[in-house]
């Protein structure tokens, strides 16, 4: 084999690296120091009853709140110059890989509650069969990441001489 006519593999450079902000569960933090205040209030009405065990019960929404926090701080995305790797889990650890040529469609939308924390969302629909929808939630700079995402897809395709081809079957008919 003739090592001219190998083409040498690119070397992988990582173009952003983040995680879901702690904004998308504003609801749930609220519910939780709800919560709290009921059991903190309960506390004080049943003080004398129960001789101060009551306020044990604040413990459920504190667990509630670092639980909620913690796995969304230990799920983290990196875009690659090749790859978009998500790696989550709190106790047991998991990393999938979609590859770039795989994507075949993204969106990208802002809701208002996001839109006004300079926060966005990212829709990635892929031909991978493990990933066939990604989501990326509530992340900083949603269109700088979109628009590198996309000048990587098209790099990646490019380097692995692949294009997506869409097929419509409107009349019924199965292609071979």
């Amino acid at each position: 084999m003739n090592p001219e006519s190998t083409p040498s593999p690119a070397a992988e450079t990582s173009l952003w690296k983040g995680h879901t902000s702690q904004w998308v569960h504003v609801g749930y933090y609220f519910f939780c120091v709800i919560v709290a205040g009921g059991v903190g209030f309960a506390a004080t009405v049943t003080a004398p009853v129960t001789a101060g065990l009551s306020f044990l019960g604040l413990i459920v929404p504190l667990l509630m709140w670092v639980v909620r926090w913690w796995v969304t701080k230990c799920t983290s995305y990196e875009l690659t110059s090749q790859r978009l790797k998500i790696r989550s889990g709190m106790l047991n650890r998991k990393l999938d890989e979609l590859e770039l040529f795989r994507v075949k469609d993204y969106a990208m939308d802002q809701p208002l509650f996001l839109r006004l924390l300079g926060l966005g969302n990212l829709n990635l629909i892929t031909s991978d069969a493990t990933s066939p929808q990604v989501f990326i939630k509530a992340i900083p700079a949603v269109e700088e990441v979109r628009e590198k995402l996309r000048a990587a897809v098209q790099a990646e395709r490019d380097r692995k001489r692949v294009r997506e081809m869409d097929v419509d079957h409107s009349d019924g008919t199965h292609a071979l």
